[in-house]
């Protein structure tokens, strides 16, 4: 079964891409029947919930519709996002992207400045599903219990299952030491929470000429910036995910869909995983059924 194939497509290995164009259209096919049957090995539980956070500008409304072009077969907009605002958040609203065995949680992104981007506050009640659906994030004050947006009683599937942290591989080098500590911060919390976690590597094509003329190149080119990753983040590089989100074609391309369904399955693997172990005994702010 689904649930028990786990690292089958784990990445770092220096293995050889699978150029032959048969090879990888079944490996994406394979990909996609495993992720379509998935069903959660805890019964409480109608999916795994996958928390997004990251920089501003990361991509991560960019991912929800990359993981949505390929389960639909063509190119979506369901996350807006906005290249023109790249310097400023631009989802305010915790928004679940598709409607699959999983879930997604997309919120606004770290910013330096204090006062704007997500409130580091907002975002651990996130981790434990105290933050409903559609609130509107205040980044000057941050929600509290008795709010309008304050979820009193979460349930397992309201928690976050996986915290996934976005990072853009052409600016790694740049992002401000204030928004790493807020993202170090976080995944203290989800370390004491238990929530397992994963870091997607975006723009590989933009941080390397080689990668962009051919994405095959991208787990011999990019080590350097998985270790950089690793590093500013205190992340293993085995779970560190280069990816290329939709952005400009027109088209799917399975090169790119390769890369995003084995980040997905790494996320489930993980979540479910999390999600077999929990018991409501180890979730003190989660009703007891």
């Amino acid at each position: 079964s689904y649930s028990h194939i786990h690292n089958t497509y784990f990445p770092y290995t220096f293995c050889q891409w699978r150029t032959n164009t048969a090879q990888l259209y079944c490996e994406r096919k394979k990909l996609l029947e495993l992720l379509r049957a998935y069903i959660p090995r805890n019964p409480d539980i109608e999916h795994v919930r996958i928390l997004l956070d990251g920089p501003v500008g990361a991509g991560k409304s960019s991912f929800i519709n990359s993981i949505n072009n390929i389960f639909q077969n063509k190119t979506t907009s369901k996350a807006l996002a906005d290249s023109a605002m790249a310097d400023q958040s631009f989802t305010i609203t915790v928004k679940t992207g598709l409607y699959y065995p999983f879930v997604f949680n997309d919120v606004m992104g770290f910013e330096k400045a204090s006062g704007k981007g997500v409130h580091g506050d907002d975002l651990s009640k996130a981790l434990t599903g105290h933050v409903k659906e559609n609130h509107k994030f205040n980044p000057i004050s941050p929600l509290t219990e008795g709010d309008r947006g304050y979820n009193n009683n979460p349930s397992f599937s309201d928690r976050a299952h996986c915290l996934v942290s976005l990072m853009p591989a052409d600016k790694i080098s740049l992002i401000d030491d204030d928004v790493i500590k807020k993202m170090r911060t976080i995944r203290l919390v989800a370390r004491d929470l238990g929530i397992p976690q994963v870091v997607i590597l975006t723009r590989v094509d933009l941080a390397c000429p080689l990668v962009k003329k051919n994405l095959k190149e991208v787990y011999q080119r990019h080590y350097v910036y998985l270790c950089k990753c690793s590093i500013r983040l205190g992340v293993p590089v085995n779970c560190i995910l280069p990816v290329k989100n939709y952005h400009e074609e027109i088209d799917l391309d399975e090169d790119m869909d390769v890369l995003l369904l084995r980040a997905l399955k790494q996320m489930i693997d993980f979540g479910d995983d999390f999600l077999k172990e929990m018991t409501p005994e180890e979730c003190p702010f989660c009703p007891i059924k």
